[in-house]
């Protein structure tokens, strides 16, 4: 069980804090505890609520009338208005509910509808990616717990790799070597990458987390792919980020290199000639774009 201060709870549901404290007052909405320090903080049945009652809230409901309301009855409600909306911020703040309490089947179930509403590229795009910069921030700042966020990402991972292997066109195009630095776990963008690059057509060798340097000398000679593309999110950080993009540039120099990831984009790195840097890892989509043109 974790617990949360009543800046977490704004961070995770958006609702100010001094608006909670006057629904805590008013409405008895929440029930906070006490550390043996006497400070306040709340469990993650308090966390829980407060999402479903934003939520809810944040469609017209009022406030008075939630709080008369059973947590089944809100349950109902919040599983009702996910099912009706179309709108993106719903469908982030439904998976943070299911993040919250690890409900597998309810969180299957969100994605789901969405991949037939949008298409699971758009899911991806609109939805996926949002909610994990969300939760990104969230466990960088203790608001939610490593068993939460590894939960929810292996239920992405799956799903990503099941869209993978429903790519089975015939690859007309370029080869494209994907791979995470060594040291490097965080691999759903770089899933997501080889997603997009296989439905435009072209290869992918797909290599995934912590590649050493070694294997990608050995594969490349092997391969020669026409592209690169790494994505440097934790590792290697400091100076090792402007060293790491200094040997890709002088191992692969026949290849173009695509780079990404927060530890290219929060400092200062030079960027060699054969390296592109992108701001953001869904720019792939862009690039794909691109050769397309080109070649019409």
């Amino acid at each position: 069980m974790s617990n949360y201060s009543i800046k977490d709870l704004e961070q995770l549901s958006g609702i100010k804090a001094h608006t909670l404290r006057i629904w805590e007052q008013r409405y008895k909405l929440l029930c906070p505890k006490r550390t043996e320090t006497n400070i306040r903080y709340y469990d993650d049945a308090d966390l829980k609520l407060i999402l479903n009652v934003a939520m809810l809230n944040a469609h017209g409901i009022k406030i008075s009338k939630i709080a008369a309301m059973s947590k089944t009855d809100i349950s109902q409600e919040i599983i009702k208005l996910t099912d009706q909306s179309t709108d993106h911020n719903d469908q982030i703040q439904a998976l943070t509910i299911c993040m919250v309490e690890m409900d597998e089947e309810r969180f299957e179930k969100v994605l789901s509808t969405n991949i037939l509403k949008l298409g699971f590229e758009d899911t991806v795009l609109n939805i996926i990616y949002p909610f994990l910069s969300k939760i990104g921030i969230l466990w960088q700042t203790g608001a939610i717990n490593p068993a939460q966020e590894h939960f929810i990402s292996n239920l992405i991972r799956q799903k990503l790799i099941v869209a993978i292997d429903g790519q089975v066109n015939g690859y007309s195009g370029k080869t494209f070597m994907l791979f995470l630095p060594e040291g490097e776990l965080h691999e759903l963008s770089l899933l997501f990458s080889s997603y997009l690059i296989k439905k435009h057509g072209h290869k992918v060798i797909y290599l995934g987390q912590s590649t050493p340097q070694e294997d990608l000398l050995s594969v490349y000679k092997l391969q020669k792919p026409d592209f690169l593309l790494t994505i440097i999110t934790s590792a290697p950080a400091g100076d090792g980020v402007q060293e790491y993009v200094n040997w890709l540039s002088h191992e692969f120099s026949q290849s173009e290199i695509f780079v990404t990831g927060l530890q290219t984009l929060e400092q200062p790195v030079q960027i060699p000639t054969n390296i592109r840097l992108l701001t953001y890892a869904k720019e792939i989509k862009q690039v794909l774009l691109e050769m397309e043109q080109e070649i019409v």
